[in-house]
């Protein structure tokens, strides 16, 4: 009798409901019914290892006392990463997808926010390669789609949104139809908010907009790859080599820059999510680091910033 109890608080507990809720409504982002702005890191790579995802976990508390209130993470890792989040048909591999459960039940306690990113097109694996799903077509990331907005509805996870597509690669690079593939998510469950990344106006299927689509007065917008200008290019990667450079390093100018940006959309009510390759690099690290400079690295500089001028007002 003791083992079957055990059995089923045991199944309860996997498909007890999240604790916390992100939903959109109009043009406006929300946390439990209250108005909600996301401002956090992009932690793309930290699926790539159980290390990785402790040590993300491990500084969630640390974040959150900065203001930082949600994260983003990839099925399929950014560059110079390996990280095969879905099996051949579209189903979720179980190594990742257990590492991913950790991440969210994390924030989820600490009522912070996951953004769960299917496609990473063309920077899944090394060399900017994507043999391993050269077979896929629409139907394989449709599947892709209704699979990860299927396990997200049976696990009960709410503090989550999902970004279908990576800055619109696979929809340039493989003419996939990410308006289709949203559409697909929403069927499995409406209730479950999906974005719209690709250069242009977000399909009316998608619930907001981020990073490359279009702001529009409709919809909300978060920035979720936030960096200064010219960052990711010959700055942060040096041509034939399979690793950052300048890892954690700004100049003045750049600093400026990301403080400028970060001001100008959080003040229209956006939402903001810094990129950074402190974070990005493999193996990833989730320290906040320093300053920035070449002696002391980092990206506190900018979480300091926020803590001073936004923490308060977004609680």
């Amino acid at each position: 009798m003791k083992v079957i109890l055990a059995i089923i608080f045991s199944l309860l507990a996997q498909t007890l409901e999240a604790q916390h809720v992100f939903s959109v409504k109009g043009n406006k982002t929300y946390l439990d019914d209250t108005v909600f702005h996301d401002i956090g890191l992009r932690c793309s790579n930290a699926l790539i290892s159980d290390q990785a995802v402790d040590s993300l976990i491990r500084h969630l508390d640390e974040y959150q006392s900065y203001g930082l209130n949600t994260i983003s993470v990839y099925l399929l890792g950014s560059r110079y990463s390996n990280i095969y989040g879905y099996n051949l048909d579209g189903t979720l591999n179980p190594v990742y997808q257990q590492r991913l459960e950790k991440i969210i039940e994390a924030c989820d306690r600490r009522k912070m926010v996951v953004l769960v990113g299917t496609l990473y097109w063309g920077s899944g694996q090394h060399g900017r390669s994507n043999e391993y799903y050269a077979a896929w077509g629409q139907e394989e990331v449709n599947a892709a789609m209704r699979n990860t907005v299927q396990w997200l509805t049976d696990k009960g996870y709410r503090n989550v949104f999902i970004d279908p597509d990576n800055e619109g690669m696979a929809e340039r690079a493989a003419s996939f139809n990410i308006g289709e593939m949203i559409c697909q998510g929403k069927k499995i469950n409406p209730d479950l908010s999906i974005a719209y990344n690709g250069k242009g106006y977000p399909p009316p299927c998608a619930d907001l907009s981020i990073h490359f689509a279009n702001q529009i007065e409709q919809l909300p917008y978060i920035e979720t790859e936030g960096t200064p200008s010219q960052y990711w290019g010959d700055y942060s990667k040096e041509v034939g080599l399979n690793k950052y450079i300048n890892v954690g390093i700004y100049t003045e100018g750049k600093k400026a820059q990301q403080l400028v940006r970060t001001q100008e959309l959080l003040d229209q009510e956006h939402g903001y999510l810094l990129a950074s390759t402190w974070l990005q690099n493999v193996p990833p690290r989730f320290d906040l680091g320093g300053d920035g400079t070449a002696c002391d690295p980092g990206i506190r500089w900018w979480c300091e910033f926020i803590r001073d001028r936004y923490k308060n007002a977004n609680q």
